[in-house]
């Protein structure tokens, strides 16, 4: 369990989760978790493949899932590797919103490259004839991404997660539709490399007494590491997402669900206008335009999530706080209408760009400053 209480933590951005398991706020102490960072183990990738695999980034950000920083909403994890999502419950849920499966169902899905084992062929094929919906998913270190290449006039678009739906055909497995999810991370500027190293040699030091230490030397998680570079992430991501939100208009595709931590859905808050979601009768939202309809089916989904952090399980638990049905003109309208008139309206307001033009002339040229009016 997470230990309380302590020294009191300073303000910065921290490394919150190392090789799957908490170290800020408060640190995880078990068996498991120390294991893990020894042998650095992904206990994500292990869990997907039920295979022994270690983590597979560089060794600058080696174990490195997400960073904890202070926000408007307090303090808040961001993810920063995409296979720290890729959880069963997360997969279970864009699976049932993509290929419209009630709450109930229990779609089981396994990571392609387990298909060449013969028990997991016939696993699948006992499932689909038992009626349990069965999906197999591929994904970069997984089995290898999919992607749409290239044409005279579209670029190439790779898939974070493609999901392939199994059917029954004379009581064998046959290829259904597919489903994109696509999972968002944040960059960081600065580095991970110093808090690493130093956790490193904090593990390596003190392997008995590793998370008592690290508790009290909470400064090792954040040397180096600075703020998220929120805009920029947006940027890269928006056109990719109103690309890949069009998928479902293709007779084989059930849709495309981006899952996003709370952490960036709310910081995209004002990127999008601060849209109004509609809450459904089936617990779901829709981010609709104004005068617009949610379709059926729906095309696209934002899945919001957040690693529940004071949970008494390590691997913290993935819990989807909000499934959002929406629409690229939705999209469109919030982002490229809305947020825009709102930036014009704030050009010659009181605080406004004007504003500020006016107040920095003052120090330069004070009379050229003074011919300047709203």
């Amino acid at each position: 369990m997470a230990k309380k209480g302590g020294p009191t933590q300073p303000s910065g951005n921290f490394v919150s989760e190392w090789f799957g398991h908490r170290v800020y706020p408060g640190v995880i102490t078990s068996p498991t978790a120390l294991a893990d960072q020894q042998s650095e183990r992904c206990p994500f990738l292990s869990a997907a493949t039920q295979e022994e695999r270690p983590c597979i980034k560089a060794e600058a950000s080696k174990g490195v899932c997400t960073i904890n920083t202070s926000s408007a909403n307090g303090r808040q994890d961001w993810l920063v590797c995409p296979y720290r999502a890729l959880s069963s419950e997360l997969v279970a849920t864009a699976i049932r919103q993509l290929f419209n499966l009630p709450a109930t169902h229990v779609p089981f899905a396994v990571p392609a490259i387990t298909l060449t084992k013969e028990n997991v062929r016939a696993d699948l094929t006992k499932r689909l004839n038992a009626g349990q919906p069965a999906f197999v998913y591929f994904d970069a270190k997984m089995s290898g991404e999919l992607s749409i290449p290239p044409t005279e006039s579209s670029p190439e678009f790779a898939f974070d997660v493609t999901i392939i739906e199994l059917t029954l055909e004379n009581g064998q497995p046959h290829i259904g539709k597919f489903g994109i999810l696509e999972i968002q991370t944040m960059d960081f500027h600065g580095s991970y490399r110093a808090a690493v190293r130093n956790m490193r040699d904090g593990l390596r030091l003190h392997p008995n007494t590793f998370s008592k230490t690290l508790e009290e030397n909470p400064q090792w998680l954040c040397e180096g590491v600075e703020g998220p570079n929120i805009a920029n992430v947006f940027k890269r991501t928006f056109y990719q997402m109103m690309f890949k939100f069009q998928l479902g208009a293709h007779a084989r595709c059930a849709g495309c669900v981006l899952a996003v931590p709370q952490s960036v859905w709310d910081s995209w808050h004002r990127h999008l206008g601060a849209p109004t979601l509609i809450p459904e009768p089936d617990g779901t939202f829709s981010l609709l335009a104004p005068g617009q309809y949610r379709p059926n089916p729906v095309p696209a989904w934002i899945c919001v999530f957040e690693p529940q952090s004071a949970a008494k399980v390590t691997p913290s638990p993935i819990a989807v706080t909000k499934m959002i049905a929406t629409t690229v003109p939705a999209m469109s309208h919030w982002a490229l209408e809305v947020a825009p008139q709102a930036a014009l309206a704030n050009i010659d307001s009181s605080a406004g760009m004007l504003f500020l033009l006016q107040r920095r002339l003052k120090k330069l040229w004070p009379e050229l400053a003074q011919t300047l009016t709203t």
